[in-house]
């Protein structure tokens, strides 16, 4: 499989939340919006004891003992529980990343860490959703266990 970078999007300033990914075009329901290599390492590498390192924060968990860093952007997404966007693990150590309605040009681009994008369960951290995260009443904002590094 040969992988290119999308021209669709961008890493800029999110407020709150650090760096993320945004649009550069309208991105329609359902396109590709990148497909992305990832990484895959012992989780023993990313961890100081018990405490994650800071690259750890960017993984994935890929298995029991191993956790894959996405390149590409696909370590820069942040997290909402009302995404626009999915990610989905495809042949080997691929992640596709995919929206789940229109997305405006300069609309941050946001996935649910849990995978499902309507899985509620925690994810370890205070989840900050960005103005206009989702069109899902009804949803909000919570404080979560962490479920992946």
């Amino acid at each position: 499989m040969v992988l290119e970078h999308s021209d669709a999007i961008e890493v800029r300033r999110s407020p709150g939340r650090g760096r993320g990914v945004f649009a550069r075009r309208l991105i329609r329901e359902g396109e590709v919006i990148e497909r992305v290599p990832v990484l895959v390492v012992p989780i023993d590498e990313l961890k100081q004891g018990s405490a994650w390192t800071s690259l750890g924060h960017y993984c994935f968990l890929w298995s029991k003992d191993t956790v894959a860093l996405a390149l590409g952007y696909g370590s820069l997404y942040n997290h909402s529980f009302r995404p626009n966007a999915r990610y989905d693990d495809r042949g080997q150590r691929t992640k596709v990343f995919t929206s789940l309605r229109d997305i405006e040009p300069g609309e941050e681009i946001t996935v649910n860490y849990n995978g499902d994008p309507d899985d509620d369960s925690a994810v370890g951290f205070a989840v900050v959703e960005a103005k206009g995260d989702g069109d899902q009443p009804g949803r909000s904002p919570k404080t979560a266990r962490k479920k992946q590094p």
